[in-house]
């Protein structure tokens, strides 16, 4: 079932994920053939046209988008953040704009970041997050909404795991939340799509994390 949290969250999860127009989230349950993001940059994505297609989409977006790519973007740049290296970060946000999975919806989620990066300007003791939003304003990043977020975790101390499993829950709400109107899904079609789709997320995000993430245990004697 979902957390309360999350049914709260779900209606804004697609939003804040890639922002207005949102490509992935916007498209779901559309009757189109080919998006209007261009035939070779989509032609992956399952069409969204019943529960099925949905399951399908649900599928591909862990596998071939969320795991490979969204999760160790904000693994790395929460690095960064904790380690104050803003040139890494800077060649991150590069190396990402040649992410052909991210094509669908570069725009959008650059939109996103750089309205998350303008959220925290008030924090002005946050150096690498002020700097960044500065290359994004100067245009020598794009500001991805994947940074944005790997910076938020470690602005805010928050559990590097917990926080990627709450995105990628949050984000999958999102996803059911969007596509359960058009496909006129009863409430708990959405919560099974929920459980299928998030069984074993976290022990799957947990593979993405390297020995230095996690919490180092000191025992004094």
């Amino acid at each position: 079932m979902f957390q309360p949290e999350e049914i709260q969250a779900a209606r804004e999860a697609a939003g804040r994920l890639v922002g207005d127009p949102h490509p992935l989230v916007e498209r779901l349950g559309s009757s189109r053939s080919v998006w209007e993001t261009g035939r070779e940059a989509t032609e992956a994505m399952p069409r969204v046209e019943d529960r099925a297609s949905l399951r399908a989409f649900l599928r591909w977006y862990r596998e071939e988008l969320l795991l490979p790519v969204e999760v160790p973007a904000i693994r790395r740049a929460w690095r960064h953040q904790m380690r104050y290296e803003p040139s890494e970060l800077l060649a991150l946000d590069l190396q990402l704009a040649g992410e052909r999975r991210l094509r669908p919806f570069a725009g959008a989620s650059r939109a996103v970041g750089r309205a998350q990066l303008r959220r925290l300007r008030p924090m002005r003791d946050q150096r690498l997050a002020r700097r960044y939003g500065e290359a994004v304003e100067l245009g020598a990043a794009h500001g991805w909404h994947l940074l944005v977020h790997g910076l938020v975790l470690g602005v805010f101390s928050l559990p590097l795991r917990q926080g990627l499993v709450h995105y990628a829950r949050q984000t999958t709400a999102g996803f059911i939340w969007r596509a359960a109107g058009p496909l006129e899904l009863r409430e708990r079609d959405c919560h099974a799509l929920f459980q299928e789709a998030t069984r074993g997320l976290a022990r799957a995000v947990s593979r993405h994390l390297h020995p230095t993430d996690r919490p180092t245990i000191l025992i004094c004697r």
